[in-house]
């Protein structure tokens, strides 16, 4: 079990490293410099996380955060980061050249993959390979920053499910939170696709910074693990004051608010607020998305309402007596009740269990 795990946080982070690779050699390529290739330092700190997760969890998983995730997300994000803005400064009208660029590339490729057949084995294999490299690196710039969009979605998605859980998550929480990243993603993708296409939004830089770091910002949610986690409260908060109760009973639902309105659909929702009364930026995707955001933060409030009518009710519904062991002489005088009354009752109360019950059955009682 032990070389199960280890094998699992192995692979795991080696394909994050190769991913983080794929992106910065796509950088150095599209700048021509090979001063982008700087970036690929990045991953040393993938390579400490790598080691500290081994020597000290054994390559489990830590509780509430995931350090493999952050640490590729530092790795990759720069790279997403330098393609757009590279993208942005070039002109819109080259669309239908890379379109026709990549329709030639193709074509050379089925040529090339035509000709193949008909040469020896290994010397075919081996020209194929060559070809579909040099082929790749002809891919439009649009298709390749795309491309990286998506499978890094698709990386924090699978990585967290061959990532070795850690000892206070379960395998039914897990996948919980694997099908709350699905959906994630998908809104992610969606929300730098449908606005970072638009020609109006390309030609202000200081827009494409502002949507960039939204998405960034989205992005750490997948590195947490507090939706899912369902602590236990003790017996003896259940008496305590009303934030302590709420935090202790739904502590996941909460985390869960709190992600969905600050860090995805509400930031996306004044992102798109923005676009369509500010830039006039205004189609039929990013108006339905929007409402999908409306209602999505809506409901979370409303969910939050009624989480925190549930715990009012649940402390009203509690016995006097367990809220007068808590209260003291200054709140019974707020009530309207003497120090000297609430000092004798509260001894009446202590002495209550000491009195003896009356005798009531004939059995008790000596027969003549």
């Amino acid at each position: 079990m032990e070389g199960l795990v280890l094998f699992n946080a192995l692979v795991t982070r080696l394909l994050f490293f190769l991913h983080s690779l794929v992106g910065v050699w796509r950088v150095a390529k599209v700048y021509e410099e090979p001063m982008y290739l700087l970036l690929s330092l990045l991953t040393l700190l993938l390579f400490l996380e790598t080691a500290l997760t081994l020597k000290f969890k054994r390559g489990r998983g830590y509780k509430w955060f995931s350090p493999a995730i952050f640490v590729y997300l530092i790795n990759i994000v720069p790279s997403l980061w330098i393609l757009e803005v590279h993208h942005g400064t070039q002109s819109y009208s080259s669309q239908s050249e890379g379109m026709s660029q990549n329709t030639s590339s193709k074509e050379d490729l089925n040529q090339t993959l035509m000709s193949s057949e008909h040469t020896s084995g290994g010397d075919g294999l081996f020209e194929t390979a060559r070809v579909f490299i040099q082929n790749l690196s002809e891919v439009p710039e649009k298709d390749w920053t795309l491309a990286l969009h998506q499978t890094l979605l698709l990386m924090l998605i699978i990585g967290r499910w061959l990532l070795p859980i850690g000892g206070t998550i379960t395998r039914n929480q897990l996948s919980e939170l694997l099908l709350m990243f699905v959906g994630t993603a998908a809104d992610i993708l969606e929300f730098t696709s449908e606005t970072l296409k638009e020609k109006n939004v390309r030609n202000n830089p200081a827009l494409v910074y502002a949507i960039l770091f939204i998405w960034t910002w989205g992005l750490l949610q997948f590195p947490l693990d507090l939706a899912v986690q369902h602590d236990v409260c003790p017996s003896s908060l259940r008496a305590r004051a009303f934030p302590s109760l709420l935090f202790c009973q739904y502590s996941a639902d909460l985390w869960n608010i709190g992600i969905t309105v600050f860090i995805q659909d509400g930031p996306f929702l004044t992102v798109r607020l923005v676009l369509m009364t500010y830039f006039n930026v205004i189609n039929q995707m990013l108006v339905f998305f929007a409402v999908k955001n409306f209602l999505v933060v809506v409901l979370h409030l409303y969910r939050l309402v009624i989480l925190v009518l549930a715990v009012r009710a649940a402390l009203q519904s509690q016995p006097q007596v367990l809220r007068g062991e808590h209260s003291g002489p200054a709140e019974a005088a707020e009530r309207g009740v003497s120090p000297g009354d609430w000092e004798r009752g509260s001894k009446e109360g202590v002495a209550m269990p000491l009195r003896g019950s009356p005798v009531t059955s004939d059995d008790s009682y000596p027969t003549p």
